[in-house]
């Protein structure tokens, strides 16, 4: 016994020895413990790695195992899960640990049947992840013994359900579906019948027999399930009320998590087995979890119809798809639509695009597709036209489905659909028209699911396809079938239900809709081939390089030319049918002149007949208008491209350019967004042909209205809602009685406003109140004065004229009123009409600026912006302003002056931009906002730009000119005239010049130091043609701020090259002397450093000090600094110098360049309490002393002291007397004696009221020991105050 005890002793020092010389190895257990899951699969990583190596030792693998097994049961949720894994992976990896081994640690370890009561909880958790970590090692079939020893460990697991829920019954489930099934049957099957047995008892013992039946059909055949729950299938009538009571507590489990309970889907599997799947879905889903009370019994049955979908034959997805579940889907849809609460209608969705990209059976795609758009509410789909879900629609499936769209339109079948109403749908009142407005309904969802089917670009589709969609619409929308024609599909089938006026309209707006699309729609198909790789690629072009536009318009006079069979709804006048020839002709025309000359301006006419065509089916009257005004334009168009050559050309009448602007700014103003789209295409296209002139009728209508002086000649029709969907109107019908009532309150609050309004108006003017008295004077109705008030009553044909005449007054000054308010309400309305107008007419100016950089023209549009922003108020209250302005201010910024390209032809404008440049710094001058300040700045700097890199075109006299200029210049600075190109280099410092004077001498600038920095980093040239000026306002600015500025403006222009260059020479050392000498003088007007101004002067004349030095240094200039010194110390000694940090330590790395030491501080040390009072707080409370309220007051009781306690009390720390003074200390003046004096009664007062009540009395060991120690005099007071206490005591 002695030697196993020496042997343990031995072994255990090595073992910590080997520990501790591998600390990178320990390191790996905590980072596994870590909650990060990277550092967790690292130090997993990293610790197999470790132990894989051929040096490693066996003491390391069993601490390993060990330490991995301690870790199983961790406080931390997140720690658990990494010491199971890494157990795995190390078990899985070292196949010669044995898992019977591990398996004896855990359970020696976690026995829950010996451990407290608080620790039961991670004892559970120890066992449970410990068997995970057995089962995840993939050995567990291997060791049928540990196999079973596990699963029994799982089962006395299972009731400890507070704490570990239901996660040993998911373990036991991962564990059997990797059994196989001959160790199942020989191993755990006996084990685990006891639990299957209890199948219909609880949903974890359903889920493990379901999965038991799919994981092992062999060995739980229909005689061993007959002989565990009497019945050798799952559903049948007897076992059905168990059932649903399971689903149903199931559904309450995972209510919070809105997820699929485990065993439901094994359930639908095994009835789909089993054959019983029809009975499963009528009495337990529909006809007992969907009619019970609750909504996750409503949402598990959503779940199973959305995840059943793959897994059923046709006719059961014709069963599930047209129950009761649909119709309760479809009502939970509607109900919720309008309201905050949680919707399954996404999930739905998810659910039906996961079915149709995983089933390709078309049958059952098309099946799917067709009930979910027969889901209806009144008519109306529940589904949106824009589901998303067609993406994965095969070919020939949506083919099929855009013929039953078609279909349903034509004959509207609502007994096929799936129809219901909501509660209070129920509760209204039958309307007479119901079957009319469902048809209606019906069909618009069918329209726009047929538009939405062209619109979405994921949807594969063919150009055929999105003809036929575009031809049915158009057809349908201004055709009536007379009689069928073979040419015309459309033709072969009428309408059941003929179409009411208003769903015609309704029909027309969806097909400019279409239209609008067709003109932005990207190749379809493999249209790639037809065209070639190098030819430029356009929206709204087919493979044949035709717009669809023009297909549509080709078919369009198909149908004019069948006047027999066909019938236009609204019949072409002789005017509007000759305009539609006329232009079809022209438009053939264009084509041909495409093919041999590639003309812009003919084929920007193009894009303008087609549109403007279509619209004559709409707009009859006014197309033709715009169809005249576009023949001329071309003619003019042609004129001029044949009279190029002639140098005369008519003056009077406007160029073609600028009547198609004004065409094209009429149809901004137009409600249809087809034109909207066409005329920014059009505009875009003819943006290198835009004039002066035609470029000025845009910004007049941009022109602010203080500056505009006539009415603007576009006139802003107000846009209808058009492109308002259906659904929306639809849906509106479909709300609850709730949202109708809150309509209903809120149409009485805006009746309240109103009448409040009226009532602020009604206020009787003096006016109103004259003509009342006439029409009373009239009747003798009023007493007139010096009248008595007896006078005979007036007769009733009097009063009764009299009651009509004041009636009619009434009513007048009632409508004065109403037209007072209708006309603010048109104002109002024109305001946003016109900054909406403004805002599509800015998109002109954009597309002119991204199309046109380089074009002289966009020098005429910097005034103009920046007028609009000018005159736009600064604080916005109408949303609609504050776009305006914002949209107007980035196009300024980011499309002007950003813009990478800009116009390199100014040789003829040059004095021109010089001048603007002038004027918009002068606007930037007077502005009283910096904002807008800022962008006149901005204006300059981009002129200047535009100046600077555009050099002078070579002449003889300019060459002799800059070679004399280049003459006078230093060698050094010799290339910089060349790199000013065209810029009058005088003519712009002087401007400059002005604005930095202005800058520095005026206390209210708009003006920024932002903006001269952007100024010197853009153009250096600048720095050195401002330095003198700057150097001077370091001293003569009107205030410090500008001074300190003009000293960061100096250090800036100084670390420019161009500067630099100009120090070497003599003239170098003259500006660096002179800086020198001004920042003396700044600093020397510095009396104080108060106020944050003046501290910022401080630090921007030290740096400027610090940066002087650095140059003189690194150039080697013959310069003192040394004569600022003075000027520094004296800056130093100002009061309150050295309470700002930033100023202190900037001035201190100053003075260390001269030599100069920051003085160390002295640390104060806080003046020591009293001893009595550490004592006091430090000292606890004896147990069985009275409080200070029971305590005896005999210590206030004044009798002398016997002498020697006196004496005693007397002596100071040291043991001399109080009278005599310390050693090395000057005694202190009388006065100085009374005030402390004066301290000592006050402390005295203050310990007699205060200390002593709330401290307590102190132990008369802790006294005792202050007496000896010694505190001067204030411990002779309190040693006095002792001995009064004692004597009280002795008295008494």
């Amino acid at each position: 016994m002695a030697e196993e005890g020496e042997m343990d002793r031995e072994a255990a020092p090595q073992k910590s020895v080997i520990l501790q010389q591998n600390r990178r190895f320990l390191d790996f257990f905590w980072d596994i413990g870590k909650d990060n899951q990277n550092l967790r699969l690292q130090g997993i990583q990293g610790l197999l790695d470790y132990l894989s190596k051929p040096e490693s030792q066996d003491d390391e693998l069993q601490y390993t195992i060990r330490r991995l097994v301690e870790g199983l049961a961790a406080t931390r949720e997140t720690a658990r899960p990494g010491f199971s894994l890494a157990l795995a992976q190390l078990l899985r990896s070292n196949e010669d640990i044995p898992l019977q081994t591990v398996l004896e640690q855990i359970k020696e370890k976690y026995n829950i049947a010996i451990a407290k009561k608080a620790l039961i909880r991670n004892a559970a958790f120890g066992g449970l992840f410990g068997i995970l970590a057995l089962s995840q090692s993939g050995r567990l079939a291997k060791e049928p013994n540990v196999l079973l020893q596990s699963i029994q460990l799982l089962q006395s697991l299972a009731p400890l359900r507070n704490h570990l829920s239901d996660l040993p019954h998911k373990t036991l489930v991962d564990i059997l579906s990797e059994t196989p099934e001959a160790v199942f049957k020989e191993v755990l099957f006996d084990v685990l019948k006891s639990d299957l047995s209890l199948a219909l008892t609880s949903p974890e013992h359903l889920h493990l027999l379901l999965v038991v039946l799919q994981r092992f059909p062999n060995v739980l055949n229909p005689q061993e399930l007959k002989t565990l729950l009497g019945s050798s299938v799952i559903v049948t009538s007897e076992n059905i009320p168990k059932l649903i009571e399971l689903l149903k507590i199931a559904a309450r489990i995972v209510k919070k998590s809105q997820s699929l309970p485990p065993f439901a889907m094994s359930l639908v599997h095994v009835t789909l087995k089993e054959g019983t799947f029809e009975t499963f879905w009528k009495e337990v889903v529909e006809n007992s979890l969907l009619k019970s009370q609750g909504w996750p019994n409503c949402l598990l049955c959503f779940q199973l119809l959305g995840a059943v979908l793959p897994f059923l034959t046709l006719p059961q997805l014709i069963l599930v798809l047209t129950g009761q579940v649909m119709r309760q889907f479809g009502n939970h849809v509607v109900s919720t639509r309008t309201s905050n609460r949680f919707s399954f209608a996404p999930v739905m969705a998810t659910y039906v695009n996961s079915f149709l990209e995983r089933i390709q059976d078309a049958e059952k795609q098309f099946t799917v597709i067709t009930k979910f758009s027969c889901l209806t509410n009144k008519g109306y789909p529940v589904i949106s036209s824009h589901w998303n879900v067609i993406h994965h629609l095969q070919p020939s499936v949506l083919l099929n489905y855009v013929s039953w769209l078609k279909h349903m339109f034509i004959n509207p079948d609502l007994e096929a659909c799936i129809d219901f109403s909501t509660e209070q749908q129920k509760k209204d009142k039958q309307q007479p028209d119901l079957m009319q407005q469902s048809v209606t309904k019906l069909r618009m969802w069918m329209v726009a699911r047929l538009t939405s089917i062209v619109s979405d670009n994921k949807v594969k589709k063919e150009e055929d396809l999105v003809m036929d969609i575009t031809r049915f619409i158009f057809f349908h929308a201004f055709f009536v079938t007379e009689q069928q024609t073979p040419d015309i599909p459309e033709t072969e089938q009428t309408p059941s239900i003929p179409l009411s006026p208003s769903t015609q309209n309704t029909i027309a707006n969806y097909f400019f809709s279409l239209l609008n699309h067709l003109n932005t729609l990207p190749p379809l198909g493999n249209s790639t081939k037809s065209i070639d790789r190098n030819e430029k690629r356009t929206l709204g072009f087919k493979a044949d390089g035709k717009l669809w536009i023009y297909s549509v318009v080709c078919y369009a006079d198909s149908l004019l030319s069948k006047t027999t069979s066909i019938r236009l709804i609204q019949p072409f006048t002789q005017e509007q049918r000759e305009a539609w020839s006329r232009m079809l002709k022209t438009v053939k025309e264009l084509q041909k002149n495409l093919k041999t000359s590639e003309q812009l301006a003919i084929s920007v006419f193009q894009l303008f007949f087609l549109p403007v065509g279509i619209h004559l089916f709409k707009n009859g009257d006014e197309s033709v208008a715009l169809l005249s005004d576009l023949h001329t334009c071309l003619q003019k168009a042609s004129a001029e491209r044949e009279q190029q050559s002639k140098s005369v050309t008519d003056e009077e009448e406007p160029e073609w350019v600028e009547v198609v602007v004004e065409i094209l700014l009429s149809f901004l103003s137009k409600p249809s967004r087809l034109l909207r789209q066409i005329s920014k295409t059009v505009f875009a296209q003819i943006c290198p042909c835009v004039t002066k002139a035609a470029l000025q009728l845009i910004l007049d209508v941009l022109k602010p209205e203080s500056e505009s002086g006539e009415e603007s000649a576009v006139t802003v029709i107000e846009e209808p809602d058009e492109t308002k969907k259906v659904e929306q109107s639809s849906g509106d019908e479909m709300e609850d009685e709730n949202d109708s009532d809150e309509s209903e309150g809120d149409e009485d609050d805006d009746d309240d406003d109103s009448e409040e309004e009226i009532a602020e108006d009604e206020a009787v003017d003096d006016n109103f109140r004259m003509e009342l008295m006439k029409v009373l004077q009239a009747g003798h109705a009023a007493c007139k004065e010096g009248e008595s008030s007896d006078d005979e009553e007036v007769d009733d044909e009097t009063m009764m004229a009299l009651d009509k005449n004041i009636s009619s007054l009434f009513a007048e000054h009632k409508k004065h009123l109403q037209a007072k308010k209708d006309q603010r309400v048109k104002r109002r309305k024109e305001k946003t009409l016109t900054t909406d107008f403004k805002m599509k007419v800015l998109d002109f100016i954009e597309i002119f600026l991204v199309k046109q950089p380089g074009s002289p023209l966009v020098f005429d549009l910097i005034e103009p912006l920046i007028a609009i922003i000018e005159a736009t108020p600064n604080s916005l209250s109408d949303k609609q302003e504050e776009d305006f302005l914002r949209k107007t201010a980035d196009i300024f910024k980011n499309c002007l002056c950003k813009s990478k390209h800009y116009c390199r032809h100014i040789a003829e404008i040059k004095d021109d931009l010089h001048e603007l440049m002038e004027r918009l710094l002068d606007r930037a001058c007077k502005q009283p906002d910096s904002s807008v300040s800022l962008y006149c700045f901005s204006g300059s700097l981009y002129l200047f730009r535009v100046l600077k890199g555009n050099p002078t075109e070579p002449t003889a006299n300019g060459t002799y000119r800059e070679k004399e200029d280049h003459e006078e210049v230093a060698e050094t600075g010799s290339q910089q005239v060349g790199s000013l190109g065209s810029v009058d280099i005088d003519r712009v410092t002087a401007v400059y010049e002005k604005a930095l004077t202005f800058f520095m001498t005026k206390r209210n600038c708009s003006l920024t130091i932002s903006m001269f920095n952007n100024l010197f980093e853009r153009f250096p040239v600048m720095c050195k043609r401002l330095l003198q000026s700057v150097i001077k306002y370091m001293t003569d600015g009107v205030r410090h701020h500008q001074q300190g500025l003009a000293c960061l403006l100096v250090q800036q222009a100084l670390k420019t090259q161009e500067v630099k260059n100009t120090l070497i020479d003599h003239e170098g050392e003259r500006t660096v002397n002179q800086i020198i000498n001004q920042v003396k003088q700044c600093l020397k007007t510095i009396t104080k450093v108060t106020l944050k101004v003046e501290q910022a002067k401080i630090i921007n004349c030290l740096k400027l000090i610090s940066f002087l030095d650095k140059i003189v240094k690194n150039q080697n200039l013959d310069i003192s600094m040394k004569v600022l010194v003075p000027v520094l110390q004296s800056l130093g000694q100002l009061e309150e110098f050295g309470k700002t940090s930033q100023v202190n330590n900037t001035y201190w790395h100053v003075m260390k360049l001269f030599g100069f030491k920051q003085p160390t501080k002295e640390v104060v040390k806080k003046a020591t309490q009293n001893p009595q009072a550490q004592e006091e707080k430090t000292l606890k409370k004896k147990k069985g002393f009275l409080p200070e309220t029971k305590k005896r007051k005999n210590w206030k009781k004044k009798k002398d002291l016997p002498q020697e306690k006196v004496q005693e009390g007397g002596r100071d720390s040291m043991g001399k007397a109080e009278g005599a003074p310390k050693a090395g200390k000057v005694p202190k003046a009388a006065g100085q004696t009374q005030k402390q004096n004066k301290r000592k009664r006050s402390s005295e007062k203050g310990a007699k009221g205060n200390s002593w009540e709330k401290s307590g009395t102190l132990s008369k060991k802790a006294k005792l020991s202050q007496v000896e120690v010694g505190q001067g005099d204030k411990l002779g007071k309190r040693v006095t105050v002792k001995l009064r206490k004692q004597k009280g005591r002795v008295t008494e």
